[in-house]
């Protein structure tokens, strides 16, 4: 494998959230647009400055990203459209950091936004792939929920993770969410709220789903000695991965594509797992939390249960996981949902944490999971970022 060059002198900006609603008559354009206006005035910027645009969204169609630069008053040199769920912040800022490093733009907006009309959700589920259409919907698939059922109850069954064990990954996320303003959950959840809410598909309630919303995220990528220029604080980029289709022979997935990855992604960063001051994981379902906690080098597969349990979770104690209550307290705000660990984690990073604050931290890791079939996700990608003094 050859070795890929660092991003040095790469940073991220100013970190925008659209506070979500459970429901919108706004079409997408609207939230995405609205971020990108709400980074321009933290920068500082006009948009003729903006020589950069990344898109994630589900419901922006039938647009692309290149129909957003008329609707938004754009013309970038450099343009791009992520359609990858979850995992469209990371590969964004991927995409992104390397464009500015090589001077095909100064500026870049990455930007994640969807609206959530009555049945928008339904509909996009409908459509989301030909696998869904050809192969899932035609059998009578309850959506996302059947196939998180499939994956929590395999990966029960072979590592003894139990009802309990996700439920602390929901109820420390809940607790986050309390101070986070523009979390969409504002009452506190007990342990015995979580074993006794509904059963949606067995062993998944329904405190285990996201919640569909509507709403958008956005950041900055641009150099460093830029963003110190502007007077805007940043954090550095000191590593990503990505990684597609990762163990297509798996019969169902109980692992993802980081594996294959992560030695690079602290090699790179030169930093070690226990250097991380706090994580903030793909959290459509607490299983996959889990996985990336494993996956991420936290702790050996099958060994996501034991690490949960012996640590608080919270943003002011040990592990801090999802500080800002993560898609399971906040919504998800369809693409937006990739998006909302990484701008949180800038705030972090940079002292401008808008909830719960994390005690002293300097490094934040990152990480997409998305594009769902039935058994697997097929996208995954993790980003490593610092502070200014880290």
């Amino acid at each position: 494998m050859s070795t890929r060059q660092p991003y040095d002198g790469i940073v991220i900006a100013a970190p925008v959230t659209i506070p979500y609603r459970r429901y919108s008559t706004n079409t997408a354009h609207w939230w995405v647009g609205r971020a990108v206006r709400e980074v321009l005035q933290r920068a500082g910027l006009k948009s003729a400055d903006i020589d950069g645009l990344s898109l994630s969204s589900f419901t922006v169609g039938p647009d692309t990203a290149v129909g957003l630069t008329q609707h938004l008053g754009l013309s970038p040199r450099w343009l791009d459209h992520v359609p990858l769920g979850g995992a469209s912040g990371v590969v964004a800022l991927r995409r992104a950091a390397r464009a500015v490093q090589c001077g095909d733009a100064e500026f870049v907006v990455c930007v994640a936004g969807d609206t959530n009309q009555v049945d928008s959700f339904r509909r996009m589920l409908s459509t989301f792939s030909r696998f869904a259409q050809d192969a899932v919907y035609p059998y009578g698939s309850g959506g996302p929920n059947s196939g998180f059922a499939l994956i929590t109850r395999n990966y029960m069954k072979h590592y003894g993770a139990t009802r309990e064990d996700f439920g602390k990954i929901c109820v420390a996320q809940r607790d986050n969410a309390l101070k986070f303003p523009y979390a969409l959950m504002k009452k506190p959840l007990t342990l015995d709220e979580y074993l006794g809410a509904r059963a949606i598909s067995d062993p998944i309630h329904l405190f285990d789903c996201v919640m569909p919303c509507a709403g958008a995220e956005a950041f900055l990528v641009c150099r460093e000695d830029v963003a110190k220029g502007q007077g805007m604080p940043a954090a550095r980029l000191l590593a990503t991965i990505e990684r597609h289709n990762a163990f297509p022979d798996d019969p169902i997935q109980y692992r993802g594509g980081w594996v294959m990855d992560v030695p690079e992604l602290y090699a790179m960063a030169g930093v070690t797992a226990d250097d991380v001051d706090f994580v903030q994981t793909y959290d459509d379902y607490p299983v996959i939390c889990m996985m990336q906690m494993e996956d991420l080098g936290f702790c050996a597969k099958g060994e996501g249960p034991d690490f949960v349990r012996s640590h608080t979770l919270t943003a002011d104690g040990s592990f801090p996981h999802n500080v800002s209550g993560g898609q399971l307290s906040v919504g998800q705000a369809g693409a937006a949902g990739g998006f909302l660990g990484l701008v949180e984690a800038v705030r972090q990073v940079t002292g401008e944490s808008l909830g719960a604050a994390v005690p002293d931290a300097k490094i934040g890791l990152v990480s997409g999971f998305g594009m769902i079939t039935y058994d697997r996700g097929l996208a995954s990608g993790a980003a490593l970022l610092a502070g200014g003094n880290a």
